[in-house]
């Protein structure tokens, strides 16, 4: 794994030899399309949207690797997606901006940067590859792999975009077989990568969050194996892996704590986990114009962050909810 890494780090994954059966391309920089001959289903699978969170990189690469050995021989049109390349190499979450902010064409209004450069040019190649696919639209797939800045009381979990199209019943089977602690179902349009492939494309896309940041060599990463697992089940065709965890949990998003205000406080200590859950009429969060107080039902935070730039989002409050397949009914 460490020469491959180094190959990503220093820009000469291109090199590598990958079957010709396969019909490789290389889109742009770090952005792999494979298309074996008559796929059904179209999957794509990206890493690295933010640089620091390592993990998901070193299992997209062991992917490109397997295939490039010929121990896993993709029967679906794939595109492999190393994200913010220069952040990797730096080791940084972004450079500039936080690219899973700008995308659904939101770089065009961003500042001039690499992140919104690299977001529109993840949007033209993501156009491209499901351009030029045959798979119908409930065979078009897409899992986005992240790592989180905290610790979780669910280590490992998926947010769904929200989405006014079907998600199959398939998909939270995928999502099972890897292992997934917990699911968690957005209610609002967002600027990530996954919402903008499920709205644009009528994709089965998820964000796959797989455990905390570390950087390159420090991962457990026998603890991604599962997911590992179901993702190549996932583009070879193969049965899903059996689940061996209790059942998952299920959340949907109540609210989102957006700071407008430089004067933004999070009552919260640094070491609180995602999922806590908060006692009713606790002060979560507070700002000059408004406050937000956790109600009886949506009890527990993910991804607080008081650090975030004004207008970002700082944390949300989930509710114990039930999936559903279409958020349009």
């Amino acid at each position: 794994m460490q020469p491959l890494t180094d190959q990503l780090l220093h820009c000469t994954l291109p090199d590598l030899p990958l079957p010709a059966a396969l019909h490789p391309r290389w889109l742009a920089e770090g952005v792999l399309e494979l298309r074996p001959e008559h796929a059904r289903r179209a999957v794509v699978v990206s890493a690295g949207i933010h640089g620091n969170e390592t993990a998901p990189v070193e299992l997209l690469l062991a992917l490109v690797a397997a295939i490039g050995a010929g121990t896993l021989c993709p029967a679906t049109d794939l595109l492999l997606v190393f994200g913010n390349l220069p952040a990797m190499r730096a080791n940084r979450r972004y450079l500039h901006h936080d690219m899973n902010r700008l995308f659904g064409g939101r770089h065009r209004t961003a500042p001039r940067s690499h992140e919104a450069t690299r977001a529109a040019e993840l949007e033209a190649v993501t156009a491209a590859f499901f351009e030029h696919t045959t798979a119908p639209a409930g065979e078009r797939w897409h899992l986005d792999m992240h790592t989180a800045i905290r610790g979780s009381l669910y280590p490992q979990f998926a947010l769904v975009p929200f989405h006014a199209h079907a998600y199959s019943p398939a998909f939270f089977d995928l999502l099972a077989a890897a292992e997934l602690d917990a699911v968690v179902q957005h209610t609002q349009v967002g600027g990530t990568f996954s919402h903008f492939v499920s709205e644009q494309f009528q994709a089965q896309s998820v964000t796959l969050e797989l455990g905390k940041a570390r950087p390159f060599g420090q991962n457990d990463l026998p603890q991604f194996a599962p997911t590992g697992r179901a993702i190549r089940a996932l583009i070879t065709g193969a049965p899903l892996p059996e689940r061996q965890k209790p059942p998952v949990h299920h959340f949907t998003v109540a609210e989102s704590i957006i700071k407008t205000s430089e004067q933004f406080t999070l009552n919260l200590p640094n070491e609180a986990e995602n999922f806590t859950c908060l006692p009713p009429g606790y002060e979560i969060a507070a700002q000059p114009d408004r406050r937000w107080v956790v109600s009886d039902t949506a009890r527990h935070i993910l991804f607080p962050n008081a650090g975030v730039a004004t207008g970002l989002r700082a944390g949300m409050l989930l509710a114990p909810g039930a999936p559903r397949l279409s958020l349009s009914e």
